[in-house]
């Protein structure tokens, strides 16, 4: 933001007596020889109440790192009880906040109040420490992701100027293995990212530079310690925490103010960045403005001498393009067609969308979140559930191929625009289980059984499809009464189940990598004669197969012979 738009706080100078009062009042609260938790001071200047102990520096969010000192105008950017959710509308500079930051404010409102109603958290206050600390994430130069467009770091914190503090990330997230820097929108130190970090995005990383990551982190540090932060006392104590300077806590009030009186929407990337800061010497007020002039033409060449008293009018800056998140209204099927597969394959189809703007214009560089819903074990690209992809020049996202896990069924790929609340798009998919257009026995082996005993062998067959082995295809085993009429019979062999009862179809049961399928052992019961066992699979293959069961050789009877002694009788 330029200077002349605000008024630039002094250092010390411009707390008044009620501000120095309360914290004053918050120091006393802290009962003396009582620490507080390290996540319960963020940081800032030195505390200006008379008797507070600061604590170290590297217990706070930023390491004492500098921030914006300007205030917003005096005049409010709508009157009181106007809408503060407004479309993107021109009006005051100063109360434009980017969509993508906008949104990310709200966002952790909403999740905040859902998880800590009694907190109260206002989006309007992040919006006011993001003011401070980052001028709203450089004007929200960040991505569709919300990622800023490179680090915002704050100065090396190694005791010349500001605080010292060693290393605690080794450079992970602040690029310096030496000493930490306060990092992102929000400007956390590393140390206290590390316990407060969140991953408000859903992209599976905690990253101080996302404005949805930030912004949740901060709201939750914000709501520690039981805050409700609609009693004002609380409210003070949240500021002070985050940093504790009597400067810090009137300059986001004012902002939090001024941004509760109404706010409008703009492009990312079009914000306007504050010029003054709490390291830097003040700003001079400007002084009356001068009308340029035009010089005289020069005789000699006809073109205009510069004035050197005459200030140079800097050149217009080119329109900036706003980001894809803002220019986007809807996206659509782009012909996907019909997504189907088998079980374990490929679908041959990808979910397709079309972004367009309000002209039906294709909108490029537009992350797009594909995801799976419903209950199966189908995924993207072979592992994951969502991922995100990028619109190419023709506006266009492809998902990566869908594999179908091996749960048959109807399930949902659905398309949703990173960072806009547009209707999404769903693709319906369904996965068919696997198939096999053949059965065969896997031996030559003649079954039999005497009545009331176990076959000696058990069955196996080997499943093939268009010629090739099929695995894991679900295969059904069933005794019937005949090739011709195969209803279920109700007597001769039959396996058991769990609880060893007699059992005559079997289901559940699977062909393993090669095909093969070795069936439970079957018994007989009393009944001779001969049976017969059907297998079946999906896609057609079948094969039937014989089970003999012959009566147990009845045992010789003994009869007496003439010289009295027994002779057995061959039974006839």
């Amino acid at each position: 933001m330029a200077a002349q738009f605000g008024r630039r706080l002094r250092r010390g100078a411009t707390s008044g007596a009620v501000v120095a009062a309360a914290v004053a009042a918050l120091a006393a609260s802290q009962a003396p020889g009582v620490t507080p938790p390290p996540s319960d001071n963020a940081s800032g200047d030195r505390p200006v109440g008379v008797g507070d102990t600061p604590a170290s520096p590297d217990d706070t969010a930023t390491g004492d790192s500098p921030y914006y000192t300007q205030l917003p105008p005096l005049n409010t950017p709508n009157k009181p009880g106007t809408s503060i959710d407004l479309p993107i509308i021109t009006g005051p500079a100063e109360a434009g906040i980017p969509a993508s930051v906008l949104a990310a404010y709200k966002r952790a409102e909403q999740s905040i109040r859902a998880s800590d109603p009694a907190c109260n958290l206002p989006w309007q206050l992040l919006a006011g420490i993001g003011k401070v600390e980052s001028g709203q994430a450089r004007g929200g130069r960040v991505d569709a992701n919300g990622t800023t467009d490179s680090p915002i770091l704050g100065p090396v914190l190694n005791g010349v100027g500001f605080a010292n503090i060693s290393d605690t990330d080794n450079g992970a997230f602040d690029g310096d293995a030496t000493h930490d820097r306060a990092v992102g929108p929000m400007q956390f130190i590393p140390s206290t990212w590390a316990t407060w970090g969140q991953d408000a995005n859903g992209d599976g990383r905690k990253d101080p530079n996302n404005i949805y990551d930030a912004a949740q982190a901060a709201g939750l540090y914000l709501c520690a310690n039981n805050r409700d932060l609609a009693v004002k006392a609380d409210l003070d104590r949240a500021i002070l925490s985050y940093n504790r300077s009597t400067e810090y806590l009137h300059t986001v009030l004012s902002w939090f103010e001024y941004y509760k009186r109404g706010t409008h929407q703009v492009p990312d990337g079009t914000g306007q960045l504050p010029v003054d800061r709490s390291d830097t010497p003040r700003t001079t007020t400007p002084g009356p403005t001068q009308t340029p002039t035009t010089p005289a033409p020069s005789p000699s060449t006809g073109t205009p001498k510069p004035n050197p008293s005459t200030p140079t009018t800097p050149p217009t800056k080119p329109p900036v393009d706003p980001p894809a998140t803002a220019k986007v209204t809807r996206i659509k099927d782009a012909g996907t067609g019909a997504l189907t597969a088998t079980a374990g394959g490929v679908f041959a189809g990808r979910p397709t969308v079309l972004a367009l703007d309000v002209n039906g214009k294709p909108v490029a560089g537009l992350a797009v979140r594909f995801e799976i819903v419903g209950s199966t074990d189908a995924n993207l690209g072979g592992v994951a559930k969502s991922v995100t992809v990028t619109t190419g020049s023709a506006g266009k996202a492809v998902a990566p191929p869908v594999r179908a896990g091996e749960k048959p069924g109807t399930f949902t790929v659905r398309a949703t625009v990173v960072g806009r609340a547009l209707a999404p798009v769903d693709f319906s998919a369904t996965v068919t289980e696997r198939t096999a257009d053949t059965l065969v026995r896997g031996d030559a082996e003649e079954f039999t059984a005497t009545t009331g005993e176990r076959f000696a062998d058990r069955v196996l067959v080997k499943a093939t499809l268009d010629g090739a082995v099929a695995p894991s295809v679900a295969l059904t085993a069933t005794m019937i009464t005949s090739a011709e009429e195969p209803q279920t019979n109700t007597k001769g062999p039959y396996f058991k189940d769990a609880d060893g009862n007699p059992l005559r179809t079997l289901t559940g049961l699977k062909t393993d990598e090669n095909g093969l399928l070795t069936l439970p052992d079957i018994y007989a019961d009393g009944e001779a004669g001969t049976f017969l066992l059907r297998l079946t699979a999906p896609g057609g293959g079948t094969v039937t197969i014989e089970l003999k069961v012959t009566a147990p050789t009845p045992e010789p009877t003994p009869t007496p012979s003439p010289s009295g002694s027994t002779e057995a009788t061959p039974a006839p």
